[in-house]
C-alpha cells in the first residue's frame, strides 16, 4: 500500500507531535560492528546525537525522544510555528546562514554573513521561517549531513538511507507516552542494554545522567577509529590548528550575542537540548525561565514528572528485557491510569507498538478524528487502539 503524501501526515501550520524513522538502505549497518567484515561503526552514534543537538539549536522544532540504533534511528519531532512566529526577521536569516551559509571559515564552520548577504535571506524570509518549523527539512539536514559524511568516508556515493523518512502523528498524550518509551527502550528489546541508563544514546540515557550528582559510569564499547585519507587527514590537521578570531558585535549579530548572554548568564544540562517532560501548569510558568540555546522552547510534553517517567521506564524495561509479561505494581497503576492506558496492557502496548499502529498511534476518538481529516472511514491501528486505551 502506498504512503500518503507528506502532505496530508504533517500540518506545517499547526503544533504537532511525530514520531520519525530513518533506516540504512538495505539495512546496512549505520552504528555497531558489522559481523560480515566485523568492522565498528560505533562511532557513528555520536555523529548523529551531536547532530540532532546542532540542529535542535537551530530549528523551531522540538526534540522529545530519540534512540540510535544499529542500522535506523527513531526521532520523536514537536514543530513549533507558534515559537518561530515570533522570531524577528534578522534572528530567522541567521538561523538559516547557519545552516546553508555561502561562506565557511578555514576550518569549515559557517563565516560571518555580510550584510547584503542576510538581506538575500530576509527577503525570503517568509519561506524561511516555513522550513525552519517543519520536520520534513529537519529530517533532511539530519539524514544529508550523516549520509554525506559516512560515504565520503567509506569512500563510496549512493543512497545511504532508505528513501523516505517514515513519518506517523501522534495525536494525543497517551500516544505520545507510548511512543516515547517504545523508543527509550528500543536497546533493551534489541538486548543491547538492560536498564534505562546503560541504554546510551538515548533520550532516557541523557535525562539520566543529567540528573545525577556524578556521571554514572557507561557500558565498555568495543570502537575502532576509521582511516583516514591523506586528504581528510589534511582537512583534520587544519582544523585543529586554526583558531577562528572573535568577531565583535555589530547591529546584524545583537540577537545572537544576547542569546549567548543568557547561555553564559545559565549553566548548561547535558539534556538542555531535549524538550523537558513535565508539562507546565501555566504559560506564565513555562515562560518564567530563559530558553536554553540548545532548543526550541520550555514547553513539556507529559502529564508526569521526569521521576515517574523514569521510574515507569526502569520498571517496563526491566520486564521486557527478561522476556516477561509481568503486571503493573500498584504504585505505577496510577501513572498509566492518569494517562488512560489499560496497566494490564501496558507492556503489550510499549513491547508491540511498531506492530499495533501504522500511519497514526492515539486513542480510538484520536484516531476516528485523524480519519475523518484524512478522508477515510478508519485508519489502522483503531481495533489496537480499543484494547489498550480507556
Amino acid at each position: 500500500m502506498p504512503r500518503l503524501p507528506r502532505a496530508m501526515v504533517v500540518d506545517p501550520v499547526d503544533v504537532g507531535v511525530y514520531h520519525c524513522i530513518s533506516r540504512c538502505v538495505r539495512r546496512a549497518f549505520l552504528c555497531g560492528v558489522d559481523a560480515v567484515s566485523g568492522k565498528s561503526f560505533e562511532y557513528r552514534r555520536q555523529w548523529i546525537q551531536d547532530r540532532m543537538r546542532w540542529l535542535a539549536g537551530i530549528f523551531g522544532i522540538d526534540v522529545l525522544a530519540f534512540a540510535v540504533m544499529s542500522n535506523h534511528l527513531h526521532i520523536v519531532l514537536r514543530n513549533r510555528p507558534d515559537v518561530i512566529a515570533g522570531w524577528s526577521d534578522d534572528e530567522v536569516a541567521q538561523r538559516w546562514w547557519r545552516l546553508f551559509p555561502l561562506r565557511r571559515e578555514a576550518d569549515g564552520s559557517p563565516a560571518e554573513p555580510e550584510d547584503h548577504e542576510l538581506q538575500m535571506l530576509v527577503a525570503r524570509v517568509e519561506s524561511l521561517r516555513s522550513r525552519l518549523a517543519d520536520v520534513s527539512w529537519f529530517m533532511r539536514c539530519l539524514s544529508e549531513g550523516i549520509a554525506r559524511r559516512a560515504n565520503r568516508e567509506d569512500d563510496c556515493t549512493g543512497r545511504f538511507w532508505e528513501g523516505r523518512y517514515k513519518c506517523q502523528p501522534l495525536l494525543d498524550e497517551a500516544a505520545i507516552v507510548a511512543c516515547m518509551a517504545y523508543v527509550d527502550l528500543n536497546p533493551i528489546r534489541a538486548g543491547i542494554a538492560v536498564t534505562p541508563e546503560a541504554s546510551t544514546f538515548t533520550s532516557a540515557h541523557e535525562r539520566i545522567q543529567a540528573e545525577a550528582p556524578t556521571p554514572l559510569p557507561q557500558p565498555s564499547v568495543t570502537q575502532t577509529t576509521p582511516v583516514q585519507t591523506p586528504a581528510a587527514q589534511a582537512t583534520s590537521a587544519q582544523s585543529t590548528t586554526t583558531t577562528p578570531t572573535a568577531t565583535p558585535a555589530t547591529p546584524k549579530t545583537q540577537a545572537t550575542a544576547a542569546a549567548t548572554a543568557r547561555s553564559a548568564a545559565q549553566p548548561m544540562r547535558r539534556d538542555d537540548w531535549l524538550a523537558p517532560l513535565e508539562l507546565a501548569s501555566t504559560h506564565a510558568e513555562e515562560s518564567a525561565k530563559p530558553v536554553p540555546l540548545g532548543r526550541a522552547s520550555n514547553r513539556g510534553c507529559l502529564p508526569l514528572s521526569l521521576a515517574e517517567y523514569l521510574q515507569l521506564l526502569d520498571w517496563t524495561g526491566r520486564q521486557i528485557h527478561r522476556d516477561k509479561r509481568g503486571s503493573i505494581p500498584s504504585d505505577r497503576a496510577p501513572i498509566v491510569q492518569r494517562l488512560g492506558i489499560h496497566p494490564d496492557q501496558w507492556l503489550h502496548l510499549v513491547s508491540h507498538y511498531g506492530k499495533l499502529f501504522r500511519g497514526a498511534a492515539g486513542r480510538p476518538s484520536s484516531l476516528q478524528e485523524e480519519a475523518t481529516r484524512r478522508e477515510k472511514r478508519w485508519l489502522q491501528g483503531s481495533a489496537s487502539a480499543r484494547q489498550v486505551f480507556a
